[in-house]
């Protein structure tokens, strides 16, 4: 991604948004984590603000802390977010947090499984 102004396209931003309903369905499925402040997140404010607003955040989000200990982080919103063609959505300063916590939780994003809702 070049610039520093996410781009902006409804279509992407639908998937992203069903992308983000995935995780919390595949945290509740795989690993009975119901995670349901994420959900409130999502249906309140939409996948993408919801995103934005965890990536915000100074504090690392109890989810994500939960899904490391789980194992899961491979399902977790900050490696969706990372994946393409979702990442023109954030800007550059928002991908930088969520490597950041993947990597301070030691999550290595080469050759993991695809995303929720990947394509």
């Amino acid at each position: 991604m070049t610039g520093c102004t996410p781009v902006s396209d409804s279509g992407l931003e639908r998937r992203f948004h069903e992308a983000m309903l995935d995780v919390y369905r595949l945290a509740k499925k795989l690993h009975r984590y119901n995670a349901t402040y994420f959900l409130r997140m999502v249906t309140e404010r939409g996948g993408l603000r919801a995103a934005q607003d965890l990536l915000a955040s100074a504090e690392v989000p109890a989810g994500l802390m939960k899904l490391a200990e789980l194992n899961a982080l491979d399902i977790s919103m900050e490696a969706l977010v990372l994946r393409e063609p979702r990442q023109r959505l954030f800007t550059p300063a928002e991908l930088v947090v969520a490597k950041e916590r993947l990597q301070q939780l030691g999550f290595k994003s080469d050759g993991t499984p695809a995303a929720p809702g990947a394509g």
